[in-house]
């Protein structure tokens, strides 16, 4: 998670939520996996100067995110991620304004729990966190920096799962967030996050945090289809 200086800082889910139907293009299949940013990242905004795509490997060599160029709901997301020693990144979600993101989104946490820094973090700081509102299950789930994750996330309304190396490790309704200071468990929400995850539009755009801090990181497969 980033925490840029100059930026500023429903009722539960019902049966009929879940059949929704994507907001896409027309012209795409969501119900087969489609690269997220299109061929040749054709579907992408980003900096070039920030990211460097190697043989299908993407890579943040900056602290600046790359993004969907549609916006998405009710949809699984698919991807590999590689982490070097003390990684911070995430993957952003149901994202409304890609230029101040943090207090309009969601970001599943993707960080180097191997590193002293997150071994001892807040759980919710942890890989695989909905980033100051939800830790993983399990600790450590992620593998050790230089080795691939795989990662899967499905959103379905106000309900997001995490699959973080075949173990499900996060599981959300952001109905029950109806705090934007405290979390339902009582732990203190970061005051960059005044939103409360109840009043979040469910569709967005989805972004890849990039390199922030000293450490980078990698991903590569990115795809994402219909929720089933």
């Amino acid at each position: 998670m980033k925490y840029p200086a100059l930026l500023i800082v429903f009722s539960l889910i019902t049966s009929s939520m879940f059949a929704q139907e994507d907001s896409v293009k027309v012209t795409d299949d969501l119900n087969k996996w489609q690269p997220l940013f299109g061929e040749n990242l054709s579907e992408a905004i980003y900096n070039p100067e920030a990211w460097t795509d190697t043989n299908g490997i993407l890579t943040a060599v900056e602290d600046d995110a790359i993004w969907s160029t549609a916006e998405f709901e009710n949809f699984e997301l698919d991807l590999d991620f590689k982490t070097e020693k003390g990684t911070n990144s995430g993957v952003v979600v149901y994202c409304t304004d890609i230029k101040e993101w943090i207090p309009h989104s969601v970001e599943i946490q993707i960080a180097d729990d191997h590193y002293e820094k997150w071994a001892e973090a807040k759980l919710y700081e942890q890989c695989g966190a909905i980033y100051g509102h939800l830790g993983p299950r399990q600790q450590k789930v992620v593998k050790k920096p230089g080795e691939w994750n795989h990662m899967r996330i499905k959103c379905v309304g106000q309900r997001i799962s995490v699959i973080l190396n075949g173990k499900k490790v996060n599981d959300m309704n952001m109905a029950l967030w109806t705090s934007g200071t405290t979390n339902p468990d009582g732990t203190e929400i970061p005051s960059w996050l005044p939103t409360p995850y109840a009043e979040l539009p469910v569709k967005g755009f989805i972004g890849l945090q990039g390199k922030h801090g000293e450490a980078s990181v990698s991903f590569r497969n990115v795809k994402i289809r219909r929720a089933k």
